[in-house]
């Protein structure tokens, strides 16, 4: 029976593609969150309210030109150019306070206390505690403003959580890549034990160290470039059932994020693939033939 030569390169790989595109998609499922939880933030950010009051018995034109003072405030957020100012009538916070307390203050005190106010949204770079500050001694300065107020220390407390889950984040995911590295490596380095005799008969026979790396590092490559592909396409299926299942998480897509990510993971695979079977194919080049055996 004719004995199967073994070709330069060719080992077992079915192992090597499963840890891979596992490794890879569990980075890439870490960077969907940190894209999602980034949007997520942002929303948060955004959607928080401060309310300016105003003085009493201003006519209607002067509170629409106290809008336009506020709208051109740089703090202001603007969507699609629209800066994001909501008027509220005294007579609307008044139901409000009253469906909410189930009491009519009118009753007893024969007036409406409140005073007409605008709810105003800022840009992200003004949530943190100081410059929500400065925004309340600047709008309290225009005249026709009574008073500013917002939730104090809220604002702290939210950026301090952020931190902590995006501290928690980033440290899991250095010690998954960590464990993908060390993983892939022995991975790689068993499944080339195979071909350490091949790679011993090459250098014997006068074979460069490049001659001999070339064609692993080839098939590295190449299983680090299919691997993330695989991985992309779990991700992608996995994104496309939580939106089917979760519609909300459809608001927090950043598909120029996601793209960048998608080509990340690919580009990781190969990276890894490179790296891991260099540093393989180096070990056994290095290797006496005792060391071998």
């Amino acid at each position: 029976m004719a004995r199967i030569k073994k070709k330069v390169g060719a080992y077992p790989s079915g192992m090597i593609l499963f840890s891979l595109t596992l490794a890879l998609f569990l980075i890439g499922f870490c960077g969907l969150l940190a894209i999602q939880s980034k949007k997520l933030v942002t929303y948060i950010r955004e959607n928080y309210e401060i309310r300016a009051f105003l003085d009493k018995d201003l006519d209607e034109k002067q509170t629409e030109k106290l809008f336009q003072t506020i709208a051109e405030r740089p703090y202001v957020l603007k969507t699609d150019g629209k800066p994001q100012v909501v008027l509220v009538t005294k007579d609307e916070a008044a139901k409000a306070f009253i469906a909410e307390t189930k009491e009519d203050f009118s009753k007893f005190l024969g007036e409406n206390p409140l005073h007409d106010s605008y709810r105003i949204k800022l840009n992200e770079g003004y949530f943190e505690e100081a410059k929500l500050q400065q925004v309340k001694q600047d709008l309290e300065q225009i005249d026709g403003v009574f008073e500013v107020v917002y939730q104090e220390n809220l604002v702290d407390n939210i950026n301090r959580n952020i931190t902590k889950i995006y501290a928690v984040m980033s440290a899991f995911a250095v010690i998954l890549l960590v464990i993908i590295v060390v993983l892939m490596n022995n991975t790689i380095r068993l499944a080339l034990h195979s071909q350490r005799m091949l790679i011993r008969s090459m250098q014997l026979v006068g074979a460069t160290n490049g001659f001999i790396t070339r064609p692993f590092l080839g098939r590295g490559m190449w299983q680090g470039f299919l691997a993330g592909l695989i991985a992309v396409a779990l991700l992608l299926v996995c994104l496309q059932i939580a939106i089917h299942n979760l519609p909300e998480v459809g608001m927090f897509q950043d598909t120029e994020k996601t793209i960048f990510l998608m080509a990340g993971v690919v580009g990781l695979g190969i990276l890894i693939g490179f790296l891991s079977t260099f540093q393989a194919v180096n070990r056994y080049l290095g290797l006496t033939l005792d060391e071998l055996y």
